[in-house]
């Protein structure tokens, strides 16, 4: 008889390590550098890797081992390694799988530091990155030269939650003979497994929705176990291990996951078809609405749309500043994916170094305005968009 796998909720919830001899049913805590052994051939086998077993927390850990794999479980993949933060998951994918001279094709919308570690920081070991705008995939191929060898993007795209086709790319990429690289961290392991598609490697600040209440920093890459073992060789050496306190604590976000993410994503809806119809917005991007450009390839590709909605405020900058001012319930702040709804105006604030020509190119108009839709009640969150929209 075959063996049904377990359901999503049923693998974050009892993807649980094994218990100790003190049968508790809560995973514990190990708050531990280091681990000891029984004897010195123990030791030896140990490091030797002929055995499976815990050696210094840098390397694996009872809570990073089960906080991972969770993730594996929930996206489909082979093995993983937790980072200390988003961005350590980032730059450590990228610095184990390329070698100087090599050549990077990404989509031109990436979070700001995954843009500055392409044009600032690569480029120092030779490696330099082609950019593609989210409207012109049809570029990508032109863009690829023999030295290419990372297909990345991010989808949906942040802050303007723009949609890639991640079909299109797996197939751009198999083609090619190019390793696809996928930033999921809008989209969770919940709402959209890019694995499917063909991506070798799945990347998420966990920070963001997999934590979900503000509190702790880490980041994930799942996918290939050969790809894997090698982003994990690079990472214990480097030392950008997540710490085994916020493992545990993100282990346990996952357990609530479904029922979070479903909830924000209710409630993002609800602002998003609130914000299309009033007056003082030009226009509003949410995947889920039927006049984003993209809802086509996200109803494909996505269980639901979403906690983020992008909308543009009559009145450019200044609006965009009066607007912040004028919350009251929402936090502003630059976090994304908590259980609180925040709001950011880029232009004046997380993406005010870069020209404004620089901005458009990542969708970000002088009147963007991005929420991150929180738990609180819809009705609450509505009436505090709605005021500061009308306070002018």
């Amino acid at each position: 008889m075959e063996t049904k796998k377990p359901s999503f909720e049923t693998q974050a919830i009892r993807g649980q390590t094994e218990r100790s001899q003190f049968s508790e049913h809560s995973t514990p805590l190990y708050l531990t550098s280091s681990f000891v052994f029984d004897d010195a051939e123990d030791m030896r086998a140990s490091f030797a890797e002929e055995k499976e077993k815990n050696l210094y927390s840098r390397f694996s850990n009872p809570n990073t081992t089960e906080f991972v794999n969770k993730i594996v479980a929930m996206e489909g993949a082979e093995a993983g390694y937790a980072f200390a933060t988003g961005m350590a998951a980032v730059f450590s994918t990228f610095g184990t799988l390329l070698n100087a001279g090599d050549h990077i094709v990404s989509c031109r919308s990436v979070f700001g530091s995954t843009h500055t570690l392409f044009t600032k920081y690569l480029p120092k070991w030779n490696i330099e990155t082609s950019y593609f705008k989210v409207d012109e995939v049809d570029q990508i191929e032109n863009l690829i030269q023999p030295n290419t060898k990372i297909l990345y993007a991010e989808s949906p795209t942040n802050p303007a939650v723009d949609i890639l086709d991640l079909e299109l790319l797996g197939a751009i990429a198999k083609k090619h003979n190019l390793l696809l690289v996928i930033d999921n961290c809008f989209a969770t392991p919940y709402l959209q497994n890019p694995i499917k598609y063909g991506a070798d490697v799945v990347i998420h600040s966990a920070t963001k929705l997999i934590d979900g209440q503000g509190r702790v920093l880490g980041g994930v890459a799942v996918g290939n176990a050969d790809l894997i073992r090698e982003i994990y060789l690079f990472s214990r050496n480097t030392g950008p291990a997540m710490s085994p306190f916020n493992a545990w604590v993100l282990s346990k976000s996952l357990e609530t996951l479904v029922i979070r993410v479903e909830k924000h994503c209710e409630n993002a809806l609800k602002v998003a078809e609130f914000l299309e119809k009033h007056d003082n917005v030009n226009w509003v991007k949410y995947p889920f609405l039927k006049n984003h450009p993209q809802y086509e390839v996200a109803k494909k590709q996505m269980k639901l749309g979403g906690n983020v909605v992008a909308f543009e405020i009559k009145g450019g900058v200044e609006a965009g500043i009066n607007f912040l001012n004028a919350i009251k319930m929402c936090s502003l702040s630059a976090n994304l994916g908590d259980t609180r709804t925040i709001v950011t105006h880029p232009a004046s604030t997380t993406h005010s170094k870069l020209t404004e020509t620089d901005r458009l190119e990542v969708s970000i108009t002088n009147g963007l305005v991005r929420v991150s839709v929180g738990l609180e009640n819809s009705n609450d969150i509505l009436k505090d968009l709605k005021q500061a929209l009308e306070s002018r």
